[in-house]
């Protein structure tokens, strides 16, 4: 029985790794999902501000203007590419908890399985002790029958 307590003690570890390994994986999936949002917000951004620049353009556009067009127009890509980095880092991130979230999933499963395998064991056993104790019992009767 010792080493049914010891294996609930690594089931219960073990539950506490996969418990913080689920939430860690919940952040970074929430963080990809903040990432893309951003990202279309920026692709948004960038829309609205060539359609504004389109219709002022039709009215005239000083030189001036235009420069200062095309340099938030490339601010606007530089930052459109960074979030796309972002969204490359965060899931690889993500597929990174994934995948420990899957091995502490995989540890915890296989000390349930080992628990469960003792357990069975352990019935066996103490059928076997049953029906042994009945089997002596039914002999000693059969005995003193005589």
């Amino acid at each position: 029985m010792a080493s049914q307590s010891q294996l609930n003690t690594l089931i219960e570890l073990a539950q506490r790794e996969t418990d913080d390994a689920a939430k860690r994986l919940g952040a970074a999936l929430a963080a990809v999902a903040e990432a893309k949002q951003k990202h279309q917000m920026l692709i948004g951004y960038r829309d609205e501000y060539a359609k504004r620049f389109e219709a002022a353009q039709a009215a005239g556009i000083t030189p001036m203007a235009y420069r200062n067009f095309q340099a938030f127009m490339g601010k606007l890509d530089n930052a459109i590419t960074g979030q796309q980095e972002v969204i490359k880092h965060a899931e690889h991130r993500g597929a990174q908890e994934k995948a420990a979230w899957q091995a502490c999933e995989r540890k915890r499963m296989s000390y349930t399985t080992l628990s469960k395998r003792a357990a069975v064991e352990a019935l066996k056993l103490e059928a076997k002790r049953d029906q042994k104790q009945m089997d002596e019992h039914a002999a000693r009767q059969a005995y003193y029958k005589r």
